[in-house]
């Protein structure tokens, strides 16, 4: 199976109270990040939000969607949100928050294993494709986001680890 560990860092000039909210509610996500096709929550979960269930549909650069569920795990406010992905997607993705003065810092950190058979069966070849299209995904996340914040993006940066 195709296994990926992306790691992607935001710094945008906003607070982190702020940008913790408008990552959280990822009902919106379609109204700014382009890349989000759709979002609906499935299970509510605790009070906390512990075993919300939401279902994501994405559309990259690349011909194709993904649509996946995701189940969030743990949530830490101000800190950290973190969630078990299922569909065709599996794995993990983990957002954490911190701030260095005006700058807050988002570190989205993605391990999953593709489960369609032609995205298994293309993966030695594809990997590099698959990686530019996740990179673009998250570059119109963070562009949307400081849109939608009216604040600067003062930087991303990516990383990829293939298994």
């Amino acid at each position: 199976m195709a296994a990926y560990h992306f790691v992607t860092f935001w710094h945008i000039e906003a607070p982190l109270d702020v940008v913790c909210a408008t990552i959280e509610h990822s009902l919106a996500w379609p109204q700014w990040w382009a890349c989000v096709e759709r979002v609906e929550e499935l299970t509510p979960g605790d009070a906390r939000g512990i075993g919300r269930v939401l279902r994501y549909t994405w559309k990259g650069r690349l011909p194709y969607r993904l649509t996946f569920d995701m189940c969030i795990t743990h949530i830490e406010p101000l800190v950290a949100v973190e969630g078990v992905a299922s569909g065709q997607v599996e794995g993990r993705g983990r957002w954490s928050f911190s701030s260095d003065a005006a700058v807050t810092i988002v570190r989205y950190e993605w391990q999953v294993r593709t489960t369609p058979l032609w995205m298994r069966l293309l993966a030695p070849f594809t990997r590099a494709v698959f990686k530019w299209n996740h990179d673009a995904v998250m570059q119109q996340g963070a562009e949307g986001l400081a849109r939608r914040l009216n604040a600067r993006l003062v930087g991303i940066a990516h990383s990829c680890a293939s298994t």
